[in-house]
C-alpha cells in the first residue's frame, strides 16, 4: 500500500504539472480572445468531460499529456478567401498540408475572423504558446524553493564525521581498506577524531564547510594551524596538509592535485535562501538543457536496457510508468525518513516540471517551441518590412512545417512508447 501511494503521489502530481501547463496556454488564449473549443488534460478516448460556455473541459484515458484545442491553430493560403482552402496538390506532402488546412478551417465559424489563432499579434502568439512552458518553469521554482526554503536540505557542516586512515588518491577512493605501506592521512597524524567542529583554519574562522574545503585544497604543502572544539573546549592543533589526486568540485570527471587533509564532514538538515534557489535552479537548467541536447544518444542506452541485459543508466530518460514507480520505492524505502521522503517528492516534481518546460521549448513542431519560433520569425520578418518600407508580410505560414511536425510526432509516439516498455521491463530503481 505504501509503495501504490508513492506511486501515485508522483502520477498525480504529474497530471496536475500537466494540468496545470495547459492552463498557461489557455489563460492567455482567453485573454488575447481566441477561441478555445477544448481543455483536456490525457489523449485518446474521453474519460470525463464537462461543457461550460464555448470550451469542453475533460480528462482522456493516455495520461501522457494533454492540450487545448485553439481555433485557426493552421492559417489559410495567402490569397485564399476567408474559410476557403484551393484544393490544389502538387505531392503527397502539400496534400497533407492542404487537407490539414481544410481541417483546421472547419472549426471557424462566421464571426470568428478576430477569434483566431493565427490572426493574432506576433506578441500575442508568443505569449500564449509560451504560458505552457512558462508554467512549467514557474511550479519548478516553487518546488526547489519549497525544498530550499521551507524544508531544508542536508548540508555538510565543518565538523568531522569520519577520519580517513590513510592518504588513497581519486582514482582508488573505491577501495575500503587501506594498502600495505599506505600514508596516514594528516588528519589521523594530528589527532582529529570523529565529532570534532573545526572553527578556525589557517588563522580564518570557519562558517560553513564549503569555506573550509576550499581553504584545505589550497593549502596543499603547508603547515597550518587549526582549532577544533571537542567535547565543549577548544583544541589548538598544527597540520601539515598534503597534496592528493581528488576530484574537481567543478567537473567530477576531472582529477586535480590539491591539498588534503582527510576527513569526511557530518551534515544537518539546513533551511537556505533565494540565492540557493537561484543558483539550484541554474545549475538544474543548464544539466537538464546538456541532457536534451544528448538525448537521442540516450534513447539508444534506453534501447539497448530494453532489449538485452544492459543496465539502465539512472540519469537516462524516464517516463511516467519509471517515474511513478521511483515514486513508490521512495515511498517504501526503509533507509529513508518521512522528511527525507517528502523531500525527494518535492525535488523530482520540480526536476520533472524544469525537464518539461525546456522540452517544450526545443523549436520544433508540434511542440510550443515550434508556435514560438514561428511568432519570433513573425515579428523579425515585419521589423524588416518597416525597416525597408515594404508592405507588411503578415502571418507566418506555420502548415508549410507540417512534414517535420508529422516526422516529430511519429519520433515523439516512439520515444514514448520506447520509454514505458523499458520502464516495464527494465525500470530505472532507486537505490538510496
Amino acid at each position: 500500500m505504501v509503495y501504490l501511494a508513492g506511486m501515485l503521489i508522483l502520477f498525480f502530481g504529474l497530471l496536475v504539472s500537466i494540468a496545470l501547463h495547459e492552463l498557461g496556454h489557455f489563460s492567455f488564449a482567453k485573454l488575447f480572445k481566441v477561441r478555445t473549443t477544448q481543455f483536456m488534460v490525457g489523449f485518446g478516448p474521453t474519460m470525463w468531460s464537462k461543457r461550460k460556455g464555448e470550451t469542453e473541459y475533460g480528462v482522456k484515458w493516455i495520461p501522457l499529456g494533454g492540450y487545448i484545442r485553439m481555433i485557426g491553430m493552421l492559417p489559410p493560403r495567402k490569397g485564399d478567401a476567408p474559410g476557403q482552402v484551393r484544393r490544389v496538390s502538387t505531392g503527397p506532402w502539400q496534400g497533407l498540408i492542404e487537407s490539414a488546412r481544410g481541417a483546421a478551417l472547419e472549426e471557424v465559424r462566421p464571426g470568428d475572423e478576430d477569434r483566431v489563432f493565427y490572426a493574432k499579434k506576433w506578441w500575442q502568439k508568443l505569449l500564449i504558446m509560451f504560458g505552457g512552458p512558462a508554467m512549467n518553469l514557474l511550479l519548478s521554482v516553487m518546488f526547489f524553493a519549497i525544498l530550499l526554503m521551507g524544508i531544508g536540505t542536508k548540508q555538510p557542516q565543518p565538523v568531522i564525521h569520519e577520519v580517513l586512515a590513510c592518504m588513497v588518491p581519486a582514482s582508488q577512493s573505491q577501495v575500503k581498506d587501506c594498502p600495505a605501506n599506505a600514508t596516514p592521512t594528516p588528519a589521523a597524524k594530528a589527532g582529529l577524531k570523529a565529532g570534532d567542529r573545526i572553527v578556525s583554519f589557517d588563522g580564518k574562522k570557519i562558517d560553513d564547510y564549503a569555506q573550509l574545503q576550499e581553504l584545505i585544497r589550497r593549502d596543499g604543502g603547508k603547515t597550518v594551524p587549526m582549532t577544533v572544539r571537542r567535547d565543549g573546549r577548544d583544541v589548538r592543533l598544527t597540520v601539515p596538509i598534503t597534496r592528493n589526486q581528488m576530484y574537481d568540485l567543478k567537473d567530477e570527471k576531472k582529477i586535480v592535485n590539491v591539498g588534503f587533509l582527510g576527513i569526511t564532514p557530518a551534515s544537518a538538515i539546513e533551511r537556505q535562501g533565494p540565492g540557493a534557489v537561484a543558483s539550484t535552479m541554474g545549475d538544474m537548467t543548464a544539466r537538464t538543457a546538456g541532457a536534451l541536447l544528448r538525448m537521442p544518444q540516450k534513447m539508444v542506452g534506453v534501447w539497448n536496457a530494453a532489449f538485452s541485459d544492459e543496465e539502465r543508466d539512472p540519469n537516462g530518460p524516464i517516463g511516467v510508468v519509471g517515474v511513478s514507480r521511483i515514486g513508490g520505492d521512495v515511498a517504501a524505502s526503509e533507509k529513508l525518513s518521512g522528511t527525507e521522503k517528502v523531500s525527494f517528492f518535492v525535488m523530482l516534481l520540480g526536476s520533472l516540471n524544469l525537464a518539461v518546460g525546456l522540452f517544450n521549448l526545443v523549436p520544433l513542431l508540434p511542440l510550443d517551441g515550434g508556435h514560438i519560433a514561428g511568432a519570433l520569425l513573425e515579428a523579425v520578418k515585419k521589423a524588416f518590412a518597416r525597416i525597408f518600407r515594404r508592405p507588411d508580410p503578415g502571418y507566418v505560414d506555420v502548415a508549410k512545417a507540417l512534414p517535420v511536425t508529422y516526422v516529430m510526432a511519429i519520433v515523439l509516439i516512439v520515444m514514448g512508447g520506447l520509454l514505458i516498455y523499458a520502464d516495464l521491463v527494465n525500470p530505472v530503481k532507486f537505490t538510496g
